[in-house]
């Protein structure tokens, strides 16, 4: 299976995957680097899914307690 996972490489060279994978065991990769860093609102989009997980009643009944009174 052949899967494209978005990340971001910094100037040193340090590559952070921009949402978390599961894989059954060591893996090879290409990398192409891109011309264009990326923008704010392309970061927030690619973030969603993994933060789909926050946007849930379970969720908001779990953090209650760190809410202020009101």
């Amino acid at each position: 299976m052949i899967r494209t996972v978005e990340a971001v490489v910094d100037p040193n060279g340090n590559v952070r995957l921009l949402e978390d994978i599961q894989l059954p065991g060591p893996r090879r990769a290409l990398l192409t680097i891109l011309d264009d860093a990326p923008r704010s609102e392309e970061t927030a989009l690619l973030s969603e899914r993994a933060l789909a997980d926050w946007s849930r009643p379970e969720e908001d009944a779990a953090w209650s307690h760190l809410q202020p009174a009101g």
